[in-house]
């Protein structure tokens, strides 16, 4: 359940990145370029940190966690590129 959550805050964050750097693209050409990568780099920052509090408080080893970090963080950073690439 925790995983989904993170999934649906992940895909929320990026919808709202997206839309600012869509209403600043008139004045800034690449704005959502950056937004694109300041997403991905604040989503690796979340997810680590999610990665982080299971092994060092939920007594998860890295080695259990990584598979969940890898779902967390690829999934909607896969959904920033391909938005970014196919139709913005």
């Amino acid at each position: 359940m925790r995983t989904l959550l993170f999934l649906m805050a992940g895909l929320l964050l990026l919808a709202a990145v997206l839309l600012l750097g869509r209403l600043f693209s008139s004045n800034y050409p690449n704005a959502t370029l950056v937004a694109t990568f300041a997403y991905i780099a604040l989503w690796l920052l979340v997810a680590g940190a999610n990665m982080w509090v299971g092994v060092s408080k939920a007594g998860y080893s890295a080695a259990e966690e990584l598979p969940i970090f890898l779902l967390i963080f690829g999934l909607p950073a896969a959904a920033a590129v391909v938005l970014k690439w196919k139709f913005i």
